[in-house]
Formats: C-alpha cells, structure tokens, sequence
C-alpha cells in the first residue's frame, strides 16, 4: 500500500528540499511548490491528500490561500500550517480557516512526521475536522480509575491541569475529556507552549475558543513573560472557553522554585489529573501493543505480525522510560524492520538493546580508531563507522536509520552530511549484496 501525496508550499529551498527529502524517505509522494501561485497549479495537476502550507510568503501568504480554498469549497484534504514567526493570532486564524494542525520553525522533523502522520488518519479527525475521542487504553485499576475520572470531570466546565511524564499520553487525555463534554461540538483550539512566547499577544486566546475547549500544551515551558501575559488574560477573560493545560513537569514544585506564578497555577490546577507512567501499570502492555499493531496495519498499511506470549511477557517486564510514546515506536518499528509474521522474544530483546553489531560485520567492530588523535576526530571515526555499519542493517533507508540510532530526522540528516555518508551509497551496497 503506498503512503499519501503531499504537497509542501515553502518558500524556501532548503526546506522544500528537506522536507521532501525526509517525506519520500518515509514513503510519500511529493510536490513542492515555492509560492501561493505555483500550489494553485500543483492543486489542479494533482489533488494532494494532505498540505503543508508555510504562513509568510512573497507576495500572498498562506493563511489568505487557505482562506480562499475554504471559501471555495476546494479544501477536501488536511491543511498543516507551518510558521517561523508564530503567534497566537495565526494560530488560532489558521485552526479557524480549517487548517488541521500548525507546526513551528525551525521544524523538528521527528514532531513534523507525527503530525503528518495525525493529520492523514481517517479516525484522527471527525467530519467537522476536530481531533477524534480515542479512550485511554487499559484495562489496569489506574486506566480504569482514570476513565471513570475523566467521564466525571468532563460534565463539569472546570478548567483542568493534566500532568505526566513526556509520551505518557496527556494530550490524548485532554482531548478525550473534551470528546466526552458537552462541548464536544464546539471549537477545540490546541496550542503548544511555543506560541505564546517572544511577545505574541493573547487578545484572541480565548475569542477563538468561545463555546469549546481550549487545550495548552506543555505549559510549564512558558517563559516569565509568557506567564504574566496569560495570567492577565485569564483575568480579564470574559468568555466562554473552557481550558486544559498538559505538563511534563510538576507544577507545583516549579512555583515553590520561582519558576512558575502561583496565580497563574492556582487558576488553571481547577481540578489536577495525573496520567500514570507506563512502568505502573504494564499489565496494559498486551492490549496497548494490540492496539498499536492494529492501527499502525490499517493507518500506514504495515504487515500484520503477531507478538508471541514471550515477547508480550518481556514487554511487559520493560521499564517504558518512553511510556506509551516508546511503546508505539518500538511497535512500529518491528512491524518495519520485521518479515516473519511472528514476532518473538530475541526479537523484542533485540529492539529493546543498542545493537553493537550487524550479521557479517561483526568481526569489523569496534572499528579501530587512533588514541592519538584530538577527540573530536576521533569522536568523528566512530560515529562514521557506527552509522555507515547502521546504513547497511537498514538497507539504505534513512527512516530505519533513525529508528535504530535514537536520532531525530533532522539531526541525523545534518550529521550524515557533515561526516560525507550518502544513504544511497548504503542501499545500493545492500542491493548488491541481495543480488550477489
């Protein structure tokens, strides 16, 4: 099954370009185009499943060619927006307009590729473009307590604080208890941290939001200003908007270490829920990996395989420092990588160790590396050698590359450059080697 076009409107090269390059990896087809004009022509070559649409171009901008597709009835596809110079006004103006999702420059392609992925599910959005009310999956007392909590706090209009570690599934949450409102009609507006700082002004904050939810992620980033602005704005808020902040961090030690207002924590700490890591409660594990294999067929068109109760039972005697997040990501990449239908322990074992070797190559590792050199050239030798052995067990594929090195997209594009490795070396070595 082959993945999704998309169409990338940037103005600048190095982007277009990047991204491109990283969505093609990953198995899309791809258009660019450099001007407002020039998608209008891709748009009639080609009608794209999903549009990544840069906000400030020459000539017109982003938000006025998304506005003209809404008005025209042409927009029957996903809109991300991207922005270097974000604020608050474009980004609710954005998620007015239809736009699905809205990303920051300079863009971290590992959040870009999730998004992309978000925007293109069939069950990510309802038909009036909101996210979709995926329960939180469990059947342990603390999934179960956390249901029952949330289908309480959601009736109420009380603004609510969820905290949780980095991939435990907090957003997720926050969207479930708007799905449950009765506000589950109204406008959900998401914003992350980001927006709100360098100056970008709250006027329309809660405007956009009238009648809905509006969900700020990871607020505990806000800087001291960011702060003080929002403070004022909840103060002086005269709508009707109900608001969920999600935070990795704990809230209330961040106010005991000056770095968090105390006004601005006891009015959004309403009502607090903490989404458990998954280390407590991984008698889930069996059921969320279900969960994930079955999504991950149907979204991405991946081959089903099968965990065998060994490799179920390892997982679960896992520590998930990535909680939730890691689990769908190892998940992932076993159906990848993968070719049996089963998958078993040595496998599991296998994706959950740093690999220090590949096949034949063994015998070539730890590559020599000269003591005498400054460190830094010998820092580079290894890492060479690492990714270059890494290239060959991923036949070439830069997105299994990732998965196998820990890196994000663009760091990993940036140092493959800066060491002279080209991908396409690895995949036609590997190529050879099947032929031969």
């Amino acid at each position: 099954m082959s993945k999704a076009y998309v169409l990338v409107v940037d103005d600048e090269p190095d982007i277009r370009d990047l991204v491109r390059e990283i969505l093609e990896d990953e198995g899309y087809s791809v258009a660019t185009a450099e001007s407002a004009e020039v998608a209008r022509q891709r748009l009639q070559e080609h009608r794209p499943d999903l549009v990544l649409l840069d906000i400030w171009m020459p000539g017109e901008d982003g938000i006025s060619l998304l506005k003209e597709w809404t008005s025209t009835g042409a927009l029957g596809f996903p809109v991300v927006m991207i922005s270097g110079h974000g604020t608050v006004e474009t980004a609710v103006e954005a998620t007015r307009q239809g736009a699905t999702d809205f990303v920051e420059k300079p863009l971290s392609m590992g959040k870009l590729l999730v998004t992309v992925d978000q925007a293109l599910q069939p069950s990510a959005t309802t038909s009036a473009g909101r996210p979709a009310m995926i329960e939180p999956v469990g059947r342990s007392p603390q999934m179960r307590a956390l249901r029952e909590t949330a289908q309480r706090v959601a009736t109420s209009d009380s603004w609510v604080l969820i905290s949780g570690e980095s991939g435990s599934g907090r957003k997720c949450l926050a969207r479930y208890l708007h799905g449950l409102s009765p506000r589950a009609g109204g406008t959900l507006v998401e914003l992350g941290a980001g927006a709100l700082t360098g100056g970008a002004g709250t006027e329309q904050l809660f405007s956009e939001a009238e009648g809905g939810t509006l969900i700020l992620d990871e607020v505990a980033d806000l800087d001291s200003e960011a702060q003080a602005r929002l403070a004022a704005a909840i103060e002086a808020n005269k709508q009707d908007v109900r608001m969920m902040a999600t935070t990795a961090r704990d809230l209330e030690g961040e106010v005991a270490a000056g770095r968090c207002r105390s006004d601005l924590y006891y009015a959004l700490g309403v009502v607090p829920m903490q989404v458990p890591p998954l280390r407590e409660h991984v008698e889930d594990v069996p059921e969320l990996v279900a969960f994930y294999v079955d999504r991950l067929v149907e979204r991405d068109g991946l081959n089903y395989r099968h965990f065998t109760v060994a490799a179920q039972n390892r997982l679960r005697h896992y520590q998930w420092p990535g909680n939730v997040r890691e689990l769908c990501n190892l998940v992932q990449r076993l159906l990848v990588l993968g070719e049996q239908v089963e998958i078993d322990v040595n496998e599991v074992e296998q994706a959950l160790s740093t690999p220090s070797s590949t096949g034949g190559a063994a015998e070539t590792w730890p590559p020599p590396i000269g003591l005498d050199l400054p460190l830094r050239e010998a820092r580079e030798q290894f890492e060479r050698a690492y990714l270059q052995q890494q290239l060959q067990r991923a036949n070439g594929s830069v997105a299994r590359l990732a998965r196998l090195a820990g890196m994000e997209r663009t760091h990993l594009y940036r140092k493959l450059r800066a060491l002279g490795i080209d991908p396409k070396d690895a995949s036609e070595t590997a190529a050879t080697g099947e032929r031969g």
